[in-house]
């Protein structure tokens, strides 16, 4: 008994390293890999500058230990600092100059620094000084004329402000935290301050912020393009509450818990021009503004507008970074029950979910992973898009998550099910245009989902399998609608463009005999779903001329070439208003594995890939795990929604969204009727 346990266990690990082989090509970028590290050191400008970590130091720079020569003041900050940045207040105060208030404000740095160990009461009135000093430098209209951009010490300013401002903000965090509404009291030489946060712009609300990590803390090491602004603020990565609160926004229930993103700080004084001297004693008044960078780049200060200094890719890194999304595509395709049953992961329920505030007016672009893959896959992609303010002032992204064990035509069905549901929770009334303007991005298995959301499926799927009229069958009401869903489907008229990837129209070689059998061992579908799809076929001999496509269990044998579905889909009628794009991946022909995936990707063939009734298709030297993520693969994506958006403008083809027939929108008999035609619709310019 021992020894035949053995063997079993031995033949099942085998078999599972054989499929590992065959689909290693599946499965790339679907494993969370940790994308954030942790610093040991935070990351700032001011490290070299001052000296912060160099034996001896921390030192004023040159021109300051100049100014308080000058001045015959002490260049040592040994004892208590107070004294002698009282003094330079009063210097300033008797005769201001650019000069001198940069001083303070590295000498209010340099006496944090000193302090900060052991009394962060004092440290966080320092480093207060230092960036109301910094500002003031940058913004005080009286030295306008004489400032001077190209100055190192302009950039020094900038640099502390930030550095100043980040260090205080640590303090503030781990004492108080960081809530808006919540005022923070500060006392320098200058004068006291009540400091309250407030949020800016952006559709986060303030319930939404739980707790706040800092950008500088964190390198990247799992995406491999890091998009950054430089200006001013303090760049925070904001993880978004996990319980919910009362009067959330609908959309709410679609973001994953432990959802980071990016936030920049900003602080000023009100008024924005720093008081004089003569009323010192008055208490004054600033501001910690909290601003999206995703939708704010920069902010107004007098008449001028400040670029905000901001990081896109960190926040999106740590929230990737958590180790809980490792298992996504192996439980999606070996254990879809723990999927489909809304248990496998919490961050990531099975569906439709959003990483960014859902914002109205902004279109849908709808991104679906392939086999043995998860929502991951598409982050390189994501990255890159969000990173044009041209796609992120237009475009909102959302990701479907599916489980991949299953035939990709049942998931289609799923997906017209809760994109049907999304549209009831966010726009019931169906007065969002942009919302009608959606489109979807496959790769692999998830392009062959999104073209089925385009497709009127009439009685053609149905004639695959039976000759008699659906309502013949006998079967529990649940299976038989179930199975309806499978065979008779109309276009989503929201979907106005797919983009396929790597996809194979006409199946895949690698879905063989072998590896059929081999998912079969391996793949465990929910028995319900196996069982009533078998209990129908028994239960109408009758009714079903050809069981083949109701035998299909697996998604592996879905995709063979073999399969009953994909002529009908290649002649099924498509929607008209709908523009298709593919791109097809092709391993270069360089050595050996160039040689063996010769006019493949190496999972998919170029003659499976091809499409006749796209407006474009491009060949991108790349094998199927990257070819979605490489750079002339998301410069196409680019192009097309750049292209979707300048027509909707009317700046090139026609404004209006044509409703006709016709054309390309497949060979279907018009005698069977057409298809239901969407609202014509015109997107406001933004």
């Amino acid at each position: 008994m021992a020894t035949s346990l053995s063997n079993l266990r031995f033949r099942a690990s085998k078999a599972l390293v054989i499929v590992a082989m065959v689909f290693a090509p599946a499965i790339s970028g679907c494993a969370s890999t940790k994308m954030a590290n942790l610093r040991s050191v935070p990351h700032s400008p001011l490290v070299e500058r001052l000296q912060l970590t160099a034996r001896g130091g921390p030192k004023p720079s040159e021109r300051t230990v100049q100014f308080l020569r000058v001045y015959d003041l002490p260049s040592s900050l040994d004892g208590d600092s107070r004294p002698l940045l009282e003094k330079i207040q009063k210097i300033i105060d008797r005769d201001p100059s650019a000069d001198k208030i940069y001083a303070a404000a590295e000498l209010s740095y340099l006496a944090a620094k000193k302090v900060e160990e052991h009394d962060k009461r004092l440290a966080l009135d320092f480093y207060g000084a230092s960036v109301l000093h910094a500002y003031q430098y940058l913004f005080d209209p009286r030295f306008a004329r004489i400032r001077n951009p190209y100055d190192p010490q302009f950039r020094g300013a900038c640099d502390l402000y930030n550095g100043a401002l980040e260090e205080g903000l640590r303090i503030v965090i781990k004492q108080d935290g960081l809530v808006p509404g919540q005022t923070h009291k500060i006392e320098t030489a200058g004068g006291r301050w009540d400091i309250t946060c407030v949020r800016r712009g952006g559709q986060w609300q303030n319930e939404d912020f739980g707790r706040f990590e800092f950008v500088s803390d964190y390198e990247i090491s799992g995406l491999k393009n890091h998009y950054q602004a430089y200006g001013l603020g303090v760049p925070l990565i904001a993880v978004r509450k996990k319980e919910g609160y009362e009067g959330a926004p609908a959309a709410a229930r679609f973001y994953p818990t432990g959802l980071s993103f990016p936030v920049t700080a900003f602080l000023r004084p009100i008024p924005e021009q720093l008081p004089t001297a003569t009323d010192s004693q008055v208490r004054r008044h600033g501001l910690i503004e909290l601003y999206d960078p995703t939708s704010v780049e920069d902010v107004a200060v007098g008449d001028l507008h400040v670029p905000l200094e901001s990081d896109l890719t960190t926040p999106l890194a740590y929230f990737l970074s958590d180790p809980s999304f490792d298992s996504l595509a192996t439980d999606g395709l070996l254990h879809p029950e723990r999927l489909l049953a809304g248990v496998a992961d919490q961050r990531a329920p099975v569906g439709l979910y959003m990483i960014q505030p859902y914002e109205p007016g902004k279109i849908p672009v709808l991104l679906v992973h392939g086999l043995w893959s998860s929502p991951m896959t598409w982050m390189q992609m994501f990255n890159d898009l969000r990173a044009s303010s041209q796609i992120r002032d237009h475009y909102q992204f959302w990701f479907y998550l599916y489980a991949t064990a299953q035939p990709f035509w049942i998931t289609a069905a799923e997906m017209r099910r809760d994109l049907n549901e999304t549209r009831q929770i966010l726009d019931p009334d169906r007065q969002e245009a942009a919302l009608d303007q959606m489109v979807l991005v496959g790769h692999s298995m998830g392009g062959l989902v999104s073209r089925l959301q385009t497709i009127d499926s009439r009685d053609d799927f149905w004639k695959i399998v039976s000759d008699q009229p659906f309502e013949n069958v006998k079967a529990d009401l649940e299976v038989k609608n179930r199975l309806a869903k499978c065979f008779f489907f109309q276009p989503n008229p929201s979907i106005r463009r797919v983009v396929t990837i790597g996809t194979p129209h006409r199946g895949s070689k690698f879905a063989n005999q072998t590896t059929q059998w081999l998912a079969g061992q391996l793949i465990n579908l929910p028995a319900k779903l196996v069982q009533g799809r078998e209990q129908v076929v028994r239960d109408n001999p009758e009714v079903f001329r050809d069981s083949t496509m109701l035998e299909i269990n697996t998604s592996i044998d879905s995709l063979s070439p073999q399969s009953p579905v994909f002529p009908v889909m290649l002649a099924a009628y498509r929607a008209p208003w709908v523009k298709y794009h593919n791109i097809i991946g092709l391993v270069p022909e360089k050595g050996l594995t160039g040689w063996l995936a010769a006019g493949t990707d190496g999972v998919v063939s170029q003659a499976s890939a091809h499409m006749d009734d796209v407006v474009s298709e491009i060949m991108v030297p790349a094998d199927h795990t990257t070819v979605h993520a490489h750079p002339l693969a998301v410069l196409e994506v680019k192009r097309i929604l750049l292209e979707h958006l300048a027509e909707l403008r009317g700046e090139i083809g026609d404004p209006q969204v044509r409703m006709a027939g016709g054309g390309a929108a497949g060979s279907a008999d018009a005698s069977a009727g057409p298809a239901p035609q969407p609202p014509t619709v015109v997107l406001p310019v933004r």
